[in-house]
């Protein structure tokens, strides 16, 4: 599958419009992908639903407790 050209992208509310440091995400349906936006022509990292919803909790602080 050739990816990014199927898929919906979306970019973080929090990344400005100036570019930066952003990461852009598409569902798909057995999978979620990740990319840079600042290189989309590279292959992104593609990761299972269940993956992407654990990284999600442990970047949103729930996964920090006992780190330090």
């Amino acid at each position: 599958m050739k990816v990014g050209t199927e898929l919906t992208w979306a970019k973080s509310s929090y990344s400005s419009g100036e570019g930066g440091d952003c990461v852009e995400v598409a569902t798909g349906d057995h999978a979620v992908h990740v990319r840079d936006s600042k290189d989309v022509a590279r292959p992104p990292l593609t990761v299972a639903p269940g993956a992407w919803t654990a990284f999600l909790g442990f970047a949103g602080g729930r996964g920090r407790r006992g780190l330090g």
